[in-house]
């Protein structure tokens, strides 16, 4: 796999991984009414992307074949704090194949290796087993639940919060 910033010439696939109905099942954002919404919200990523201050980085992920499957984030936190919050969204013909497992790790590494934050944080929708596979796998641990947090079209869903520590994500991790 491939992972790059997020970049203009990714608005239709964007805009089509946002518009299928099992990746809007737990994402807040809803399904875009037209591509000019979606184009807004790519816009905006973009221009975090190229923040001199670390804010907000969005990418693009790839397979082997440059086929687009899906998006990762990560949402860095004021500096004092040294942490992150990651997301992601894969289009569903990459579901249960290692593809989300794969991405988490690779960002993981670059947050705590390469940005060397304390910590990181991610959340998913209670019946988001998926998501909430991937992030233990990854070594996260569940730390609480939000209620009600999150607007989903099916109604107001509780919301896993996890979180790895750099001390627990380089014990996992050493050779």
């Amino acid at each position: 796999m491939t992972y790059r910033l997020i970049n203009t010439q990714d608005i239709d696939a964007v805009h089509q991984l946002h518009s299928i109905k099992e990746v809007d099942e737990f994402n807040a954002l809803g399904i875009p009414k037209n591509e000019e919404e979606t184009e807004r919200v790519l816009q905006n990523w973009i221009t975090e992307n190229f923040k001199e201050e670390r804010t907000n980085k969005t990418y693009a992920i790839e397979s082997s074949t440059q086929e687009f499957i899906g998006v990762f984030g990560i949402k860095f936190s004021n500096i004092k704090y040294n942490k992150a919050e990651v997301w992601f969204k894969f289009n569903p013909k990459f579901w249960n194949q290692g593809y989300a497992t794969e991405a988490l790790n690779y960002f993981l590494d670059q947050c705590f290796n390469t940005h060397k934050l304390h910590r990181v944080e991610a959340g998913c929708a209670r019946n988001n087993l998926g998501s909430k596979r991937v992030l233990e796998k990854c070594g996260f641990t569940q730390e609480g639940i939000q209620r009600k947090n999150l607007p989903l079209k099916s109604g107001w869903s509780d919301n896993y919060e996890f979180g790895i520590l750099e001390e627990e994500y380089l014990d996992k991790n050493r050779d």
